[in-house]
């Protein structure tokens, strides 16, 4: 079973069914089918080899699902980027990952000029609408049309589960984003362990309104292609449009994060909106336990599902919403076809109530991250306690988050040990925004931090020493929004004259969260 063959297999059964709605168009199964299959055409006809990468830079819309989901026909791997990155982080990842196929629109290309002249293995750009300007002589530029209409007869390469189907970009502790890769195993199991516990069915309507690039919102896709469900693609600007969108296309499935069910919870939720929301889920951070009662008022029809997960394991524990009462703040237990381990530094298990590392096994454990054997020998390692008598590894995840269980094997998060932040969502590098901030050319010394924020989970901070006395902290402000996208700009700059140090010379992080625990409460 390959990433592919959700959409063959429904197009086989139900031709007619609805995979896809986009305001006021549908596209079926069927006629979903035979774009991605085109689409696959299309790329080998163009000479896409084995497993190279196809990236797919646009918002949510009907040509990004046929792209995304043709590559893997082709026997490529798919790469959704970000529509909200900028451009130098976008050609970062098309070069990292040696992209040889570039899906995007006209503006976005323009954009990305520059940076693709030091992209050498690109050789195709396909544009779903409009045409770039400026000189692009050493890339094959292709009208949408041109590519997506295909040659049949053009067999595709031949991969089996293990091989790769995506890589997706995610924020390290440290440095530029890492490419978590995924097989084909990883994301159809993932896919079907989500649709086991939601019970998700063909009568279900899932609203994607999470970036494709982020696993749990490219999720919306996979996980009810299983089942035969269709998909409503929205890329909102007000959260009122989620709430019309709900009402208006019946859905049944909705999947945020805590910022924007932060945002979501005082609304008025139409009574359409009441009777058909089946389920709600929440990942990517805790959810404020006060938020999880205000939408069950709204909603009480409406089963509340709390989950935790990671890239390089997609998914792996949700709490049931029979227990949400009981406990409130846990963050559940396994997810079918996965076995989570609380552990202490030399692998032994812990003791319920005691702190410890969580550990993923089974087979939703990514590859590792791309081109990386350093990093992924870090977070990649032997799952504790396996048989001694089997002769090959197991590899597990070791997420460095720091859990403990209750004496009934429920979950806890107590913290992490990196120094990533968690806003909005989105995880994102400290170094990343450091470097803005260095490359401005205002600062000395430069430390970017999360504190908790009762809106986005962790609001960004920027503590400085300037270089001038005149330092204006807008300039660097607009400095950021230059060069990022706005998840990733600080909230607010705070001015020190120097920066507290650890024995190892490096920036006591912990020491400045300490001094500045409690900034956005007492705004």
């Amino acid at each position: 079973m390959l990433l592919h063959h959700f959409i063959r297999d429904q197009a086989a059964r139900r031709p007619e069914a609805v995979a896809l709605r986009q305001r006021q168009e549908t596209i079926s199964y069927g006629e979903l089918q035979t774009r991605v299959e085109a689409f696959a055409e299309g790329l080998l006809a163009r000479g896409l080899g084995p497993s190279e990468r196809v990236a797919v830079y646009l918002p949510k819309r009907a040509e990004t699902v046929v792209a995304l989901f043709g590559a893997a026909a082709a026997g490529g791997v798919l790469v959704p980027v970000n529509p909200l990155l900028k451009p130098a982080q976008v050609a970062y990842i098309l070069k990292d990952c040696n992209v040889r196929v570039l899906v995007t629109s006209g503006d976005r290309l323009t954009l990305l000029a520059e940076g693709l002249r030091e992209c050498h293995d690109l050789h195709t750009v396909a544009l779903v609408d409009g045409a770039p300007e400026g000189p692009l002589a050493h890339l094959r530029v292709l009208p949408w049309e041109g590519l997506a209409r295909g040659e049949p007869g053009v067999r595709p390469h031949r991969r089996i589960d293990m091989d790769m189907a995506s890589i997706l970009y995610t924020s390290g502790s440290t440095g530029r984003p890492k490419g978590v890769v995924l097989s084909h195993r990883n994301m159809v199991t993932g896919a079907r362990s989500v649709a086991e516990y939601l019970e998700n069915v063909p009568e279900d309507r899932l609203l994607a309104v999470l970036p494709f690039s982020f696993d749990y919102g490219f999720s919306q896709l996979t996980t009810a292609f299983s089942v035969g469900a269709s998909v409503s693609l929205m890329d909102y600007l007000l959260p009122r449009d989620v709430v019309k969108a709900v009402a208006r296309d019946r859905i049944t499935g909705l999947a945020a994060v805590p910022p924007l069910w932060v945002q979501l919870a005082p609304l008025d939720w139409p009574a359409e909106a009441v009777e058909s929301l089946r389920y709600l889920t929440n990942s990517g951070g805790a959810m404020p336990t006060q938020v999880t009662a205000r939408l069950r008022r709204a909603l009480p029809r409406t089963r509340v599902f709390l989950m935790y997960g990671l890239t390089e394991a997609f998914r792996s524990t949700y709490l049931p919403p029979e227990e949400l009462d009981r406990r409130p703040e846990s963050m559940g237990r396994a997810i079918p076809n996965a076995e989570i381990l609380v552990v202490r530094e030399d692998g032994s298990p812990c003791a319920p109530g005691e702190p410890g590392e969580l550990v993923h096994r089974g087979s939703l454990v990514a590859m590792g991250y791309w081109n990386d054997p350093e990093r992924t020998a870090e977070r990649f390692k032997p799952a504790p306690g396996r048989p001694p008598e089997v002769p090959l590894t197991e590899m597990a995840v070791w997420s460095g988050d720091t859990v403990r269980t209750d004496e009934d094997g429920f979950l806890y998060f107590v913290g992490r040990r990196d120094e990533m932040i968690k806003t909005s969502g989105y995880r994102v590098s400290p170094t990343e925004v450091e470097e803005v901030l260095y490359g401005s050319g205002l600062v000395a010394e430069a430390a970017a931090l999360g504190l908790p924020h009762p809106a986005l989970g962790q609001g960004i901070v920027a503590v400085v020493k300037p270089r001038d006395p005149a330092f204006d902290p807008e300039a660097l402000l607009a400095a950021c929004k230059r060069e990022l996208p706005n998840f990733m700009v600080p909230l607010q700059v705070v001015i020190q004259d120097t920066l507290p140090r650890n024995p190892n010379g490096k920036v006591d992080r912990r020491a400045l969260v300490e001094g500045l625990r409690g900034l956005w409460e007492e705004k």
